[in-house]
């Protein structure tokens, strides 16, 4: 039977190993939490009022996201499943670039070629991913090769769900990594449901995490909702990774409180007291009685910090909202160093097409031929 790696009891007291983050350090971390929260709260808001398209929500998952980034080095990178990008946010990813790739904007920095809540940002080594489960792990595999040929000093953090267990990606990537010797972790986050299949039907084993031990490297099992076994697993992957050990799989069990994303209604696959059960087990409200045992927080002060945090969001949002759309000449631009014929021909069609039609935007001026 797999043993789950705790630190944090339910009730935010110690009955793990003390912890070495700092309650100054906690409470930071804390507060990344409380942002994820808030912002995925108001994204949902604003793809239900039809002012963005879609979102994947991280209700519950704050700890998995917080505790899993902040070991991180800068140099480091992360591979995201759909969920990440609280924990990019956490490692330099602009709150204003965040929003514009929600709203696939003149700003969004994937120019409106993916949907949106699909981020990245070159800053912090965190590349764009796909909405096809379980390809960014041979990506991620690959590159951590490619960082161990060259002598770096780089650790690839390579997320996904318990739905890409299943994926062909999935077992070769693990496959390579551990007879590479890749530095690598491999973070699942196990929130009991691929879109509507639960983890019984998926798999036989007590745990993902045994099957790291058929590719030759560690599995550990944490507790999901505990921040401090999340960042201690981590840590400890992390610099097994950089110091040359190769691969680990840490399985951060949790659970997703919300749809697998806006476009799901968990309430048709679900039992409701399975959702209050895990609502009694928040990761926010079990780090928060840590730091008020602590005497770091002070009663009511949680309160004070999230309407800061929203007020700071409602800016980006109103400042995200006023900016133009995607200009249309980008539907063709990057490809080429200049554009070729073929596709100035293409687009002026399509610009021709477009304003008579009135079904876009005027366009940017047709390109000369």
């Amino acid at each position: 039977m797999t043993t789950t790696f705790q630190i944090l009891s339910e009730d935010g007291t110690l009955v793990g190993e003390r912890p070495t983050l700092d309650a100054t350090k906690v409470k930071s971390l804390f507060v990344h939490m409380l942002r994820i929260r808030a912002l995925d709260g108001r994204m949902l808001k604003l793809q239900r009022a039809g002012r963005v398209g879609f979102v994947g929500t991280a209700q519950g998952l704050e700890a998995t996201l917080v505790g899993a980034a902040a070991p991180l080095e800068p140099q480091d990178w992360l591979w995201s499943g759909l969920r990440e990008g609280g924990a990019a946010m956490m490692r330099g990813l602009p709150l204003g670039e965040y929003i514009a790739q929600m709203y696939c904007n003149a700003n969004d920095t994937a120019k409106g070629r993916q949907m949106c809540n699909h981020f990245q940002h070159k800053g912090t080594n965190y590349p764009s991913w796909s909405s096809v489960i379980g390809t960014q792990i041979p990506h991620g595999v690959g590159a951590a090769f490619a960082s161990k040929q060259r002598g770096e000093d780089v650790v690839h953090a390579i997320h996904f769900g318990d739905g890409a267990t299943s994926s062909n990606g999935f077992h070769s990537a693990m496959n390579f990594a551990g007879v590479w010797k890749v530095p690598a972790v491999f973070v699942c986050t196990d929130n009991g449901w691929a879109i509507s299949v639960c983890s019984s039907q998926q798999t036989a084993a007590d745990s993902y995490a045994d099957k790291a031990e058929a590719y030759g490297m560690p599995g550990i099992e944490v507790d999901g909702n505990d921040l401090l076994a999340c960042h201690a697993a981590m840590q400890k992957a992390v610099g097994w990774a950089r110091s040359g050990g190769g691969p680990t799989l840490l399985v951060l069990r949790t659970y997703r409180m919300l749809g697998h994303s806006s476009s799901d209604d968990p309430t048709k696959y679900r039992d409701d007291a399975e959702v209050a059960a895990w609502a009694e087990r928040d990761p926010i409200d079990r780090v928060e009685r840590y730091l008020m045992s602590l005497g770091t927080l002070n009663p009511g002060e949680r309160d004070q910090i999230e309407a800061s945090l929203i007020e700071e969001i409602d800016a980006a949002i109103h400042e995200q909202e006023a900016a133009p759309p995607m200009a249309l000449k980008t539907l063709v631009e990057d490809v080429y160093a200049e554009v070729p014929r073929h596709l100035k021909q293409q687009y002026n069609e399509f610009i021709e097409v477009a304003e008579r039609r009135g079904d876009a935007q005027p366009g940017d001026g047709a390109f000369p031929l």
